[in-house]
C-alpha cells in the first residue's frame, strides 16, 4: 500500500471540510502549488486533487491549478470534481491529470462512464463516496438510494478497473477509517481500491494496509500534523 496526499480546492486555496460540509471549512494554504511541492519533496508520488467548487457547481473551476501542479512538480495527479461530460474529462486529462475521478457522473450517467473508459481506459476511475453506505453526489450535497457496493458492481460491469472509496462520516474528522464498510466493499469487488476518510495516524495506515487496499488518501492528518510529512517517504 502507498499513501496519496490530498489537496481540496475552494476558491483557489487548499481547504479541508469536515464530513464534506461546506459550512465547516479550514484553510491550510493559499497556494496549492506550494503545498504540492512540499508533498513531492517528502516523497509523494501521487496527488489526489479535488475541485470542490467544480463538484458542487457541475463544471471544473480549477484546471489552471491542475496544469501548474502537473507541469511544475513530479507528482502524478488524480483529479476530480465537476467532470460531467466527455469534453470536460478530456480537458482535465489534457491539462495534466494522470487520471480523472468520476463521482456524480458514474451514478447518474452510466453511458458517459462507458464512453470515457472507451476513450481513455484506465485513466478513468470511479469515486464511491458513501454516507451510511449510500452513495452521495454533487460534492456530497445529495445522498442517493444506491449503496456503494451496488454502484461498485454496476461500474465494474461497465468496465471500471479501479475504485476510490471515501467514507463521508469519517472524512476530515481524524477519527480513524471505517474499516467494516471498507472490508464489505473489498469483499464484493476484485479491482484495486483506494481508501479515503478518517486517517489520523500511522497506526491507521497499518490497519488499512492489512485490508489489502492498493493505496490510502490522507488530507487533514497531514495538514494538522497528526501524520508527519515524513511518512510519505515511508509509504511510497
Amino acid at each position: 500500500m502507498f499513501l496519496i496526499p490530498a489537496i481540496d480546492l475552494r476558491a483557489g486555496a487548499c481547504v479541508r471540510l469536515e464530513q464534506g460540509d461546506f459550512a465547516r471549512p479550514t484553510q491550510y494554504g493559499a497556494d496549492p502549488l506550494v503545498v504540492a511541492h512540499q508533498f513531492a519533496q517528502h516523497g509523494a508520488r501521487w496527488l489526489h486533487l479535488v475541485d470542490l467548487d467544480g463538484a458542487r457547481e457541475g463544471s471544473s473551476r480549477h484546471l489552471e491549478v491542475l496544469t501548474r501542479i502537473a507541469r511544475e512538480t513530479p507528482l502524478l495527479v488524480e483529479f476530480g470534481g465537476g467532470l460531467r461530460d466527455l469534453p470536460a474529462i478530456t480537458r482535465a486529462l489534457d491539462a495534466g491529470a494522470a487520471r480523472v475521478v468520476l463521482g456524480t457522473a458514474a451514478l447518474r450517467d452510466p453511458d458517459l462512464l462507458v464512453a470515457a473508459q472507451a476513450a481513455h481506459g484506465e485513466r478513468v476511475v470511479v469515486g464511491l463516496d458513501a454516507r451510511a453506505g449510500l452513495v452521495a453526489v454533487r460534492a456530497w450535497q445529495e445522498t442517493s438510494d444506491v449503496t456503494a457496493v451496488a454502484l461498485a458492481a454496476r461500474v465494474i460491469a461497465a468496465g471500471c478497473t479501479r475504485l476510490i472509496y471515501t467514507d463521508i462520516a469519517t472524512d476530515g474528522m481524524l477519527s480513524g477509517p471505517n474499516l467494516p464498510a471498507l472490508r464489505s466493499l473489498l469483499a464484493a469487488v476484485e479491482v484495486p481500491v483506494i481508501a479515503s476518510g478518517g486517517i489520523a495516524n500511522e497506526g491507521d495506515l497499518g490497519q488499512l494496509a492489512a485490508t489489502g487496499v492498493e493505496a490510502a488518501i490522507a488530507g487533514k492528518a497531514l495538514y494538522a500534523g497528526t501524520l508527519p510529512l515524513s511518512v510519505l517517504a515511508d509509504w511510497n
